[in-house]
């Protein structure tokens, strides 16, 4: 016996994993061994699970549908929950069916550091602390809302709200795209003769737009606190089936599910437990990290459902902030059970040509291979938990997009006398066209990264507005549609409509620039997934391995491609540790595809070496231009445009600055003192007598972002912990 090995082999008949056999020979289950490769599809008692899951998330809204009668009920629930259903609205609305995927994914291609895949809004949360109590002290019903009264146009709440659907069906594909992917392995690629995800995805929107529209924001809640405790339980399920699989295939006799971290070690070598950067995470080193956790972290708190889940419907300020913050850090621990299965895919499952062609099946057919055999439900509980996933996210999506368009179009422009049932009515017609927008947009691009990259940028339409907006008084209404303009044609518009109206610039030589295509000859030990992938014969000995990157589009999206037969021309040649590297350029026509980033057009003409930089340089180097350039846009259109009405804001940022009295009774007297002494507040400015409107921080405000911190750093220290464990 080798362990490791590529001759080694053992079933479970000779000494079955102590948990397998704990949960299943233990109770009586017929459990085939965990090295079974055909494995059939779910069973019927999976589709039972299923089904019951479906009928009890209907049934919630059936039953919360009673009590909504008014705007303030459908969309706001009478801001009436504590923190327990703060914590677990946060929690669903932020954790999408794509977080695991995406996990997955990333894990599967660049080892340990794809957890930053998900982790990145991580650093985010601290912020969280502080904006829970803008959305509470709002005191209203859409973020659109805000924008109006900020900025003293009911136009901008339009455009807002258009924004919002925008933003949400791009979104809500990503959520539904995750669905079809993992449920790929367990379905079966068609159904009923379809296409799966033509078939699926629209039945589970039904399935959501159901209750959802039904119950409104309290169904949502209501479903978030069980499907909250379905994501937990996905986040772990897989753990123990796995590590006892991992034992059971590459372990000696009387290892235990410890010992499976020792094997995966050994398996995928210490490279793929690095959690920043490492040669098998060239996707995400830290100035990548860095980046990414910026441009979320301006774009997230203005996204239009925060003001539900971000505390607009709690009873109080303390409620809001609690909920909020321990809602994002459950996830953030979810995020590393999902690392932990994704490990075990990639060790189990590493040699799989289809998962490293689409790792973003890998989530499914772990289940299918590692639960499926035991036929006990297992497998449709796993896809119940990720449609709980999805439907988390999706529901509150749907009732805030109602929201926006009922408060910020239909009642400024189109009947400003609509009764509360004609108001309810069309809250729930729009919430079922937003999920069917989502359901469309993700069967055009069906594909995870592409939108998850989407959803970085298009939040930048209204970051600076909302943010200047925030703090300065100078910021102008003028100044406000300068930059949403600006952003809108220079981020998603333009580069759509310039290949469109000039065709030749995908064929330019100047537009279809690459970095440099780079292919490395290096000698190094094989490890036991080089022998699985039959790349080696033993592991230990030494390989020589051929590997090509670079060649990255540097100015489209959908990259660059021959036309006709590629031709390289070699222009260095170096040695490296191990081996040799040569560099080439592409020496024949190309054509581009996708976007045109205008933005690293610009970023060009500064002089950058971008055709030595590798993937992760290029694909990075656009987030700090999207998070900059909107700001300086909006500062400096303020400073040449006239400023807004001295009342107006006066009357805006003393609410802002009012303390919010769970009493509704104490809360209208205390905004009547407010609005008839504006200044009352004055004294805690941090910049007295200035326009700018940073308020001094409480001990609240201190020690809670501090704590909120430590966390963080916890977060990844425990992330390093398991990344050590078994060496």
């Amino acid at each position: 016996m080798s362990r490791g090995g590529a001759n080694y082999t053992r079933t479970a008949a000779v000494s079955p994993a102590p948990f397998f056999v704990c949960i299943g020979c233990r109770f009586g289950i017929d459990c085939p061994p965990f090295n079974r490769t055909s494995v059939n599809l779910m069973q019927p008692i999976d589709y039972l699970v299923l089904l019951l899951y479906f009928a009890g998330m209907a049934g919630v809204g059936f039953w919360l549908m009673r009590g909504q009668k008014k705007q303030e009920d459908f969309f706001m629930a009478g801001r009436s929950f504590g923190k327990l259903m703060q914590t677990f609205a946060a929690f669903g609305a932020g954790t999408g069916s794509a977080d695991p995927v995406n996990t997955a994914r990333g894990t599967f291609h660049n080892g340990m550091s794809g957890m930053w895949n998900v982790m990145y809004w991580l650093f985010v949360t601290p912020v969280y602390w502080i904006s829970a109590v803008w959305y509470r002290r709002m005191r209203s019903l859409t973020l659109g809302d805000w924008f109006v009264e900020r900025y003293e146009s009911k136009a901008i709440g339009v455009a807002y709200a258009l924004f919002g659907c925008f933003f949400y069906m791009t979104y809500g594909a990503m959520m539904f795209t995750a669905i079809g992917k993992v449920a790929g392995p367990l379905l079966g690629e068609t159904l009923f003769g379809m296409p799966l995800q033509y078939t699926l995805l629209p039945f589970v929107a039904v399935v959501v737009i159901t209750y959802g529209l039904l119950g409104g924001i309290a169904a949502a809640y209501w479903t978030d606190l069980i499907q909250g405790i379905c994501i937990i339980v996905l986040s772990v399920l897989l753990i123990p089936f796995g590590l006892s699989a991992v034992v059971d295939k590459f372990g000696s006799d009387g290892d235990g599910l410890m010992d499976a971290f020792r094997l995966m070690h050994e398996q995928l070598g210490d490279e793929a437990f690095t959690i920043i950067g490492g040669s098998t995470a060239s996707e995400f080193p830290l100035y990548a990290i860095v980046a990414i956790v910026i441009i979320n972290m301006i774009g997230i708190v203005l996204t239009p459902h925060f003001i539900v889940t971000g505390g607009g419907t709690a009873k109080s300020e303390w409620d809001a902030r609690v909920g909020l913050v321990t809602g994002n850090f459950i996830k953030r621990f979810c995020t590393i059970g999902w690392v932990i299965t994704a490990l075990i895919v990639l060790t189990l499952y590493g040699s799989d040509a289809a998962l490293t062609a689409d790792a973003d099946k890998a989530w499914g057919v772990a289940t299918l291979k590692l639960l499926g055999p035991l036929n006990i439900g297992l497998v449709g509980l796993m896809v119940a938990c990720l449609l709980a996933a999805l439907m988390s996210t999706v529901d509150c999506f749907m009732i805030v997009c109602a929201a926006l368009v009922v408060r910020n179009i239909y009642h400024p422009y189109i009947k400003p006398d609509a009764t509360e049932a004609e108001s309810l009515r069309l809250a729930r017609i729009v919430g079922a066209l937003v999920v069917a927008g989502s359901v469309a947009l993700s069967l055009t691009i069906y594909d995870m990264f592409a939108n998850l990259q989407l959803t970085w940028i298009v939040p930048m339409l209204f970051a600076a507005v909302f943010w200047v907006g925030m703090y300065w008084r100078r910021a102008t209404t003028s100044a406000a549609w300068i930059t949403f303009t600006f952003c809108l044609l220079f981020f998603l518009v333009l580069p759509i409509a310039v290949p469109k109206l000039s065709p030749g610039v995908a064929n330019s030589p100047a537009y279809t620039r690459t970095s440099h295509v780079i292919k490395s000859t290096i000698t190094r030990t094989a490890t036991p997934l080089d022998v699985s992938r039959g790349q080696a014969s033993v592991a230990g000995e030494p390989m020589t391995e051929t590997k090509q990157r670079g060649g990255v589009a540097l100015f489209w999206t959908g990259g660059v491609k021959p036309v006709g037969d590629e031709k390289l021309k070699e222009i260095d040649r170096r040695k490296v540790p191990g081996g040799e590297e040569v560099v080439y350029e592409y020496d024949c026509e190309l054509k581009g595809s996708g976007r045109l980033r205008l933005d690293m057009l610009i970023i060009d003409k500064f002089g950058l070496n971008l055709v030595s930089m590798d993937k992760a340089a290029i694909k990075t180097l656009d987030l700090p231009f999207a998070t900059v350039v909107p700001f300086i846009v909006m500062i400096l259109a303020s400073l040449v445009t006239k400023p807004n009405s001295k009342e107006a804001l006066d009357l805006l940022y003393v609410k802002m600055k009012t303390p919010v009295d769970p009493d509704p009774a104490g809360d209208r007297a205390a905004m009547e003192k407010s609005y008839a002494q504006p200044d009352r507040f004055d004294e805690r400015k941090l910049f007295p007598g200035s326009s700018l409107e940073f308020q001094r921080p409480t001990a609240q405000d201190f020690w809670g972002f501090v704590v909120c911190f430590a966390i963080c750093f916890g977060v990844i220290g425990l992330a390093i912990l398991i990344s050590r464990i078994g060496t």
